[in-house]
């Protein structure tokens, strides 16, 4: 797993969570979906890591003890204001009208307060994990599950978010900036334990005070 060096890394939202998943909606995750979770992030390692840390990655924890994490976190969060997030969508099958129309979880993320040592806990909230499947980019989740991401810490009392972002990550970087966020000056770097693999890291930040907009 990768670690953090230096400066450490990742209510309810207003959208109720029923047996009868809303496409295009976000909401809070269901511990019945701690499995789609774990393996759209096990998808994203091959995007986002070279292939030998992400295949080392994948060996070392199966998708099971994955699935479990996420249950967990679902359940039991580790802190009172830790949540999971769900953007659902359906498949281009759906789209043409051959699938089933049930939607599914195409993307997820984590809002927690930011445990970075110049954090101020009563006001500083972060996005930790932000996921959209690839065959569901493009197609305004990412937008839904940002604002998502605002409304939940807002609604935790944080009026300032935070996101550590690779520097390569022009994309993300790019959909940020367009709603509203900018680097703060600060950076890190992430690794494997062993030392044989590091990220360089920058911080952003924005302003939740008041609701924000995304288009992407």
């Amino acid at each position: 797993m990768l670690t953090a060096a230096g400066a450490p890394a990742p209510v309810t939202y207003h959208h109720a969570v029923t047996e009868h998943p809303i496409a295009d909606s976000v909401r809070l995750a269901l511990a019945s979906e701690a499995a789609d979770i774990a393996a759209i992030q096990r998808r994203s390692w091959a995007d986002r890591l070279p292939a030998p840390i992400a295949d080392r990655m994948l060996t070392d924890t199966t998708l099971d003890e994955m699935t479990e994490i996420w249950s967990a976190a679902i359940t039991r969060p580790p802190e009172a204001r830790f949540r999971v997030l769900v953007a659902l969508g359906t498949s281009q099958a759906d789209a043409e009208g051959t699938g089933s129309g049930a939607a599914r979880v195409v993307g997820f993320a984590t809002t927690v307060p930011s445990d970075d040592a110049d954090a101020d806990p009563g006001t500083d909230g972060a996005v930790g994990e932000f996921v959209v499947d690839r065959p569901a980019q493009r197609q305004g989740h990412g937008s839904r599950l940002l604002n998502a991401t605002a409304d939940t810490l807002r609604a935790d009392g944080f009026t300032r978010a935070r996101w550590w972002l690779d520097t390569t990550d022009d994309v993300t970087r790019t959909f940020l900036t367009a709603a509203g966020w900018q680097p703060d000056g600060a950076h890190r770097e992430i690794g494997t334990e062993d030392g044989s693999y590091r990220i360089k890291q920058v911080r952003l930040h924005t302003d939740i005070s008041e609701p924000i907009s995304a288009s992407a």
